[in-house]
């Protein structure tokens, strides 16, 4: 993609990371680019032979697949070849040795041939005469897209925005075709080998744009062969010192007599074969960033901290064999225990990793994987070969004729999605950046059985925008796991999540929310509801903004409301309720006019009103024996028909009446008070309390109220208390014409927005 690049055999402040004297698995020798550019001079083969400069992408592509067609990658080399032909590296080198050396790149990776064909080709656009068209209408519409996605904006008709712009165009083609970021990460890599003639200033910047954008998209693609060179290629760049001080420490290492990492290697050899598991061993030195880390986290390294132990084995099936023999002959590390296998990494990775420990105290890692999980794990998507070819006869069975792009993360879809809401090139750059830096990834659930995919940290917030977009805006709640949180709380791998959604054309986000917001997408659409509406947004009190915070009326309890218990030497006690609601509160005043109106008699009806005995007018009649008893049913637990109800006498020959089930039967029986026989007449009539938790909302009072009145509730007495993290609770006590009205009352006042729970005064609600 650049031209500003140097031959790798030039001496210059940065050639790469060296790579020291240690024992690793069989690398391929560094390609001859000065070779490949000769040959590139002679000009394209014969039609009926392939040019001997794209041998080595030849090999290394029928490694991978021994039966592709070559004739595509013939034609694409001619074409780059002649496209490029006269135009040279910084290095003084053809520049046709870039195109070829990104290809052989994504060939050792096992790329497939429509990726190489676009590889190609992938400056020729951009670099040279070639158009699109041209390149539709020789390779393809695949070919054509690949190639047109990695292809820059011109700074002439962008400035300083072309950078910012073209990674954007770069991952809205990625959306649609992972190949695409395939193809930029083997040209960042390219480009970062032959970096060292660059000024130092460019370097750095390069660099730093490489860390923080380039290798992030590698960990998501899970292409940690590019991954980790590029790392190794940065840290060498922006950390010198550091740099040359791991060479130092692994150079030492690897002069070291003993080698603990071959010793634990053979050691599991013997363990397997005796198993009878076919696997193999090998030793995976860490590289340096890896090391550099180690050191950082341990201090003073020893021999097994240089590598890991890396197990490869045919079958699923196997790798859990092999644990168990592992951890069964030798001393496992139980905390280093993960199985990324059964819960596969967000980036396609699968293994099982621990590690086990030595005599001496030293403890080799070990990584036990399938080969195929292998390859993905080095290659990541483009393993996966072309997502795009038509699919089998059983996967058009299964997904109805559309073709399925299983390479589309849920990362990816969150960050095409809230690019759109970032017009702004340098909201979107720096964005890009907050966001790739989140590196991990948790998955929750939905009530409904879908899940969403949301980085570590996230919150009900971010959960709320990723499933409803800007219609999130309304969410006034959420479950975790069942139970009621806030917006704010974070989220956890494997938590069930129901948001709550409020129907009230006046609900809106509060700017407090920006707080809680860790993803881009929620933040971004917080902040255009904000700039859009520039007045409100502002939370009122702490609470959600455009609310007004219930509170407490006049004369009534601060705190939750205290409900007598009817002890046993209770007398009958002075009911607590509510007047008209505090003048200060004019949501609440409306609310209750709203009910006089609807009442037609002017009075209020949120009032305070005795809850009384069983012979006030309205109340459900309740039979005694013996009879003539005056009659009072118990406010702890407010039982109504046909509830399994029991008597106790207090003091003044009054008989309270309570569930059954309600805890002051206990203790009225444990303190020796004698039951009385009660039982429910003919009356249907009803009085009983209801608790009603909600969220802070404007009007939710007005709502509430009216939604009772609908059912034919009178409300006896009212308490609405001070809301606390954008929750309230509301206590009724009703009078009903008829007790089976109770079911459809309750189910109305659920149906309010907002609201999202009701229940009876519950027996274990008594103070204590």
């Amino acid at each position: 993609m650049s031209a500003e690049a140097t031959n790798p055999a030039t001496p210059g402040p940065v050639a790469g990371p060296a790579t020291p004297a240690v024992p690793r698995r069989k690398a391929r020798a560094r390609i001859d680019l000065r070779r490949l550019g000769r040959a590139a001079l002679l000009g394209p083969a014969s039609r009926d032979r392939l040019p001997d400069a794209i041998s080595h992408v030849v090999d290394a592509h029928r490694a991978h697949h021994p039966d592709a067609d070559l004739e595509p990658l013939r034609r694409a080399y001619v074409l780059a070849e002649s496209s490029h032909r006269g135009q040279m590296r910084k290095s003084g080198e053809p520049y046709i040795t870039h195109p070829l050396a990104v290809t052989l790149i994504l060939a050792e990776l096992g790329a497939e041939t429509t990726t190489l064909t676009a590889s190609l080709l992938h400056d020729t656009v951009e670099d040279t005469d070639v158009t699109l068209d041209q390149v539709g209408e020789q390779f393809g519409a695949e070919v054509r897209f690949l190639v047109d996605g990695v292809t820059k904006l011109e700074k002439v008709d962008y400035g300083a925005a072309a950078e910012p712009e073209t990674f954007r165009k770069m991952l809205v083609a990625t959306g649609n075709d992972v190949r695409v970021m395939s193809i930029k990460l083997a040209d960042r890599l390219h480009n970062m080998r032959t970096l060292g003639v660059m000024r130092p200033e460019k370097q750095a910047r390069i660099a730093k744009v490489t860390r923080d954008v380039l290798i992030p998209l590698a960990e998501r693609l899970g292409v940690q062969a590019l991954k980790t060179e590029l790392e190794d290629l940065v840290f060498a760049i922006l950390h010198p010192d550091e740099y040359e001080h791991t060479r130092e420490l692994i150079v030492e290492n690897a002069s070291r007599a003993d080698d603990p990492l071959a010793e634990m290697a053979d050691e599991m050899r013997r363990v397997l074969r005796e198993a009878d598991i076919q696997a193999e061993v090998l030793i995976r030195p860490r590289h340096f960033v890896s090391v550099h880390r180690v050191s950082r986290k341990r201090g003073r390294l020893r021999g097994a901290d240089f590598g890991r132990l890396l197990v490869l084995v045919n079958e699923d099936a196997d790798c859990y064999g092999v644990l168990g023999e592992l951890h069964t002959c030798m001393t496992p590390v139980v905390s280093e225990f993960k199985d990324f296998i059964a819960v596969p990494k967000f980036n396609l990775y699968q293994s099982l990793h621990t590690a086990v420990a030595r005599e001496d105290g030293q403890v080799t890692e070990v990584l036990i994987r399938t080969h195929q999980m292998h390859k993905v794990a080095e290659a990541g998507v483009v393993a996966l070969g072309n997502p795009y070819a038509p699919p089998s006869e059983e996967q058009t069975a299964s997904s109805d004729g559309e073709r399925v792009d299983p390479t589309r993360p849920g990362w990816l879809s969150r960050l095409l999605d809230w690019q759109e809401g970032a017009p702004d090139p340098d909201t979107f750059w720096s964005t890009l950046r907050e966001d790739l830096a989140q590196d991990r990834e948790i998955t929750v659930f939905r009530p409904d059985g879908g899940t969403l995919g949301l980085p570590e940290g996230a919150t009900c917030v971010d959960a709320a925008y990723a499933q409803y977009g800007e219609d999130a805006h309304a969410c006034i709640g959420a479950r975790v796991n069942g139970r009621l949180a806030t917006l704010s709380t974070v989220l956890r791998d494997g938590d069930t999540v129901q948001l709550l959604m409020g129907q009230d054309p006046a609900s809106e986000p509060s700017r407090e929310w920006l707080e809680h917001a860790h993803t881009p997408a929620a933040r971004i659409a917080i902040q255009r509801w904000l700039a859009a509406h520039p007045s409100q947004g502002d939370p009122v009190g702490g609470e959600r903004a455009g609310t007004v915070p219930f509170r407490a009326t006049a004369d009534g309890p601060s705190g939750r409301e205290a409900v007598e218990d009817d002890g046993p030497d209770a007398a009958p006690a002075a009911e607590t309720g509510a007047d008209r609601p505090a003048d200060g509160d004019p949501d609440a005043r409306r609310a209750a006019e709203a009910v006089d109106a609807r009442r037609g008699d002017g009075g209020s009806a949120v009032r305070r009103v005795d809850q009384g005995s069983a012979g006030r007018s309205g109340a459900a009649s309740v039979l005694v024996d013996p009879p003539g008893a005056t009659v009072r049913l118990a406010g702890c637990c407010t039982p109504v028909p046909p509830d399994e109800v029991t008597g106790f006498s207090v003091r003044g020959g009054v008989v309270t009446v309570h569930r059954v089930e309600c805890a002051a039967v206990a203790r009225m029986k444990s303190a020796g008070r004698t039951e009385v026989g009660v039982r429910w007449g003919d009356s249907t009539e009803c009085r009983v309390t209801l608790v009603a938790e909600s969220f802070v909302r404007p009007h939710l009072l007005a709502d509430l109220t009216e939604a009772m009145a609908v059912e034919g509730a009178e409300i006896v007495s009212a308490t609405v208390e001070p809301p606390s993290q954008q929750r309230v609770r509301h206590t009724y006590t009703v009078q009903l014409p008829d007790a089976a009205q109770l079911p459809g009352l309750m189910r109305a006042m659920r149906n309010v927005a907002g609201v999202y729970d009701v229940s009876r005064a519950q027996p274990q609600m008594q103070g204590a």
